[in-house]
């Protein structure tokens, strides 16, 4: 295949931010049962990948520019459309429902990240949120409170930062929730992709390590 069968989609950049995104949130969750330092700052490096694609998304190159990938729900609906009928539109980058995945995967990452932050700064103190006055919860945590015995409620401790065990166990249920919910997303996201390749005849996977897709 000559180089004018193929053209470059993905920078090295997008290419290198996709790699370390997938590394680092293996890490943050294979270790997400140790409290240990791997989970920390992996989670603080998936953080970090998120501010730069944003970032990217905004002054990057074509394909990784949001305006590039992220259209409109029309456009979305006749794209299903075109893979109901199983000839769908080709797009040299992300196709529309691709384009809203990385959006649904970037929000959900940030939740992730933002929970784990302040069950980090509830539980032990440290971490940006450590010394930041923690956000009013007594609606949500009142209502959760609830649902629990007289009993349990009586042998909440305050901590030292001014929260108490009601937004601990409030932020690790957002935590583990968007988490789960991620998973779910990477889930349809590969099959997405395994799919598209399947559709387009064409290897999605490789044109990522590479960075080049066919011309169709």
């Amino acid at each position: 295949m000559n180089n004018q069968s193929t053209v470059r989609v993905w920078d090295i950049l997008i290419r290198i931010f996709h790699g370390s995104l997938v590394v680092s949130f293996v890490v943050a969750y294979l270790t997400s049962e140790e409290e240990n330092l791997w989970h920390i700052y992996s989670g603080y490096t998936v953080l970090g990948l998120i501010v730069f694609r944003l970032i990217w998304g905004l002054v990057g190159s074509r394909y990784a520019r949001f305006s590039e990938f992220v259209r409109s729900p029309a456009v979305v609906f006749d794209y299903v459309k075109s893979l109901r009928g199983g000839h769908p539109r080709h797009y040299l980058g992300h196709n529309p429902l691709g384009g809203w995945m990385v959006v649904a995967l970037l929000f959900t990452l940030f939740v992730v990240t933002l929970s784990g932050l302040k069950v980090y700064a509830v539980e032990e103190g440290k971490g940006p949120f450590a010394n930041v006055q923690p956000i009013e919860l007594a609606p949500i945590a009142s209502a959760y409170a609830e649902d629990q015995d007289d009993e349990e409620e009586a042998d909440r401790e305050q901590k030292p930062n001014g929260t108490n065990e009601a937004d601990e166990e409030f932020w690790e249920e957002i935590h583990e929730a968007s988490t789960n919910v991620m998973l779910l997303l990477i889930a349809l996201h590969v099959f997405g992709v395994i799919l598209s390749s399947r559709l387009h005849k064409e290897n999605l996977i490789k044109a990522m390590l590479t960075g080049n897709k066919n011309r169709q």
